[in-house]
């Protein structure tokens, strides 16, 4: 697996991603902000990264910076044809250790939706912890239940 910046020709594959049943909650077309910023190069910034397998693009993720000082928000995306298949832990753990490489951080977060129980598994065998749960309120008001998960380093 390979980590470069995100090309423009994969932001605008990503937007196409359909995932399955409950899983549709991860699409990004579903929320309009979400696609807007993956798809313009400047609004994505150096933020946004892609992995690469077999020349085929297997997942991207990107950083934010948060109030904490050394403290580095994660957001990713493994493509839906990928998912279930052994990936995960191993996606996860290229990912972190590039941005423990280009950050420094003292402390990876990530939060995901509660019932999605596959991911949080994979995030607890790649070393992250659930700190917290909390409710996630969207543009039209509706509350989605969400853990954050941290990975101390070091």
């Amino acid at each position: 697996m390979q980590v470069m910046s995100l090309t423009q020709a994969n932001a605008e594959q990503i937007v196409q991603w359909h995932y399955p049943a409950e899983y549709a909650f991860y699409n990004t077309d579903a929320d309009p902000d979400d696609c807007a910023e993956l798809l313009s190069p400047s609004r994505r910034g150096d933020r946004f990264y892609q992995v690469i397998e077999d020349e085929r693009l297997l997942g991207y993720f990107c950083t934010e910076e948060t109030s904490q000082a050394g403290v580095v928000e994660i957001g990713l995306g493994l493509a839906p044809d990928w998912t279930g298949k052994g990936y995960g832990v191993s996606f996860v753990q290229l990912l972190v250790a590039h941005v423990i490489e280009v950050e420094h951080p003292r402390k990876l977060l990530m939060n995901v939706a509660q019932f999605n129980q596959r991911a949080q598994k994979v995030y607890q065998r790649a070393g992250f912890e659930i700190v917290k749960t909390y409710d996630q309120v969207d543009d039209m008001g509706k509350r989605y239940p969400f853990v954050w998960m941290a990975k101390t380093i070091g």
